[in-house]
């Protein structure tokens, strides 16, 4: 039986961000699938050792080509590479390698249809300033400008300012000042979560409530970072995963190609858009038409503290009208009570926390605001004739 060659396989990545691990978890993936016989080396900063990149004893790379000083220091090599990064209009600036890149129209898009479906007429977008190093984002931006273009709508945009601890204040101050300059209510599209989060905490800062007057979307559902606001942070999910899968199967074909002779270079490279799976929605775009100004208040406080327990009386107290006035404008505006509203919220956040099912029921209880358990089960009979441990079981077979 012949051996079996080892490639070794060097990834150019920055693991500090969240687009790129998930593109390492994707490449991960393939080699586990396809049991390929690579031996990886993933540099703790690649960046520091770029001129001496000739020096690698390397079959292969797999790099992240939205980096301009990882694509330069690359341009001179003659081994198989694939690049991944961002989508561009222009065609002429993608890299002379394969390239599986992330779809930018189409992530900008499928915010910008999100709010849309939520009834906004008004829409903005936070991006970043100029630079190289942040291609991507420009592209973003132009996609926002276009979108709203081709469905009829204006689009304020605003880049603001790069954030640094020595400049940070006066940074929020001037997106604070962009912020009041919009005709409410808005759907903002970020061009990153981080964006998104200072979004949030400015306008919890001067007294605009999201999402009721602002309803935000991020870009790249970072798990670790999407609840360090207090308003949890919908988002734009893209592919950076198959982006790594198809990424590792496209240097796997090369370094095939080369061991049988095949001579690839004066063949067009190949290019693959992978399109965003979807917005993940959460409390930033959980928005609804309203057009009474008590309401709106009621709302968001309701929506903020549901889950620590409250009651009528402390809406009532928030909004600072009479209970009577306060409830019958509720009625006239959603339809039910504002007893109603608290209660709903309050199983709308068991049923999400059911979701993960590492969490107990007990804690699943107190985080959605229930006084106990058993009366949590109770809740739960009523509506959906479960348990809660039955809706748990039934999401699991569905998710299956």
């Amino acid at each position: 039986m012949p051996a079996f060659h080892r490639h070794r396989i060097s990834l150019l990545f920055n693991a500090n961000k969240v687009y790129d691990r998930q593109i390492i978890e994707g490449i991960g993936h393939y080699l586990q699938s396809s049991k390929v016989s690579w031996d990886v080396y993933l540099e703790e900063d690649c960046l520091a050792r770029l001129n001496y990149l000739k020096d690698w004893d390397v079959d292969g790379i797999i790099a992240d080509y939205d980096d301009p000083s990882i694509q330069q220091a690359l341009q001179p090599l003659t081994l198989p590479i694939v690049g991944t990064g961002g989508s561009y209009q222009d065609t002429s600036l993608y890299p002379p390698v394969p390239f599986v890149a992330t779809d930018n129209y189409a992530i900008v898009d499928t915010a910008f249809e999100h709010l849309k479906q939520k009834g906004l007429q008004h829409f903005a977008f936070y991006g970043l300033p100029q630079n190289k190093n942040h291609r991507w984002a420009q592209e973003r931006e132009n996609a926002m400008a276009d979108v709203c273009n081709k469905n009829g709508f204006k689009c304020s945009m605003y880049q603001g300012q790069e954030t640094r601890p020595e400049t940070w204040l006066y940074s929020m101050n001037r997106l604070a000042d962009w912020l009041t300059s919009l005709p409410l209510p808005v759907g903002i599209v970020a061009v990153t979560d981080a964006r998104a989060r200072h979004l949030v905490q400015t306008c919890d800062k001067i007294g605009l409530l999201v999402p009721d007057q602002v309803s935000i979307v991020g870009i790249d559902d970072d798990d670790i970072a999407r609840n360090l606001s207090r308003v949890s942070l919908s988002s734009v999910s893209q592919g950076c995963f198959e982006i790594g899968f198809k990424a590792a199967k496209l240097l796997h074909k090369r370094l095939q190609q080369k061991r049988s002779g095949i001579d690839t270079s004066a063949r067009t490279p190949i290019r693959m858009l992978v399109p965003p799976i979807g917005v993940v929605q959460r409390q930033s775009t959980d928005f609804k038409a309203l057009q009474d100004p008590y309401v709106i208040q009621a709302m968001y406080f309701i929506r903020q503290y549901a889950h620590s327990g409250i009651k009528v009386d402390q809406v009532l107290d928030y909004v600072g009208i009479s209970r009577s006035n306060l409830e019958q404008r509720f009625v006239q505006e959603c339809g039910h009570t504002i007893h109603t509203q608290i209660h709903n919220e309050k199983l709308s956040g068991a049923c999400k926390l059911l979701e993960q099912n590492h969490i107990p029921l007990a804690s699943v209880a107190k985080r959605a605001g229930y006084p106990s358990l058993p009366y949590m089960y109770a809740i739960f009979k009523k509506h959906f004739d479960l348990t809660p441990k039955q809706y748990r079981l039934q999401l699991s077979k569905t998710n299956d």
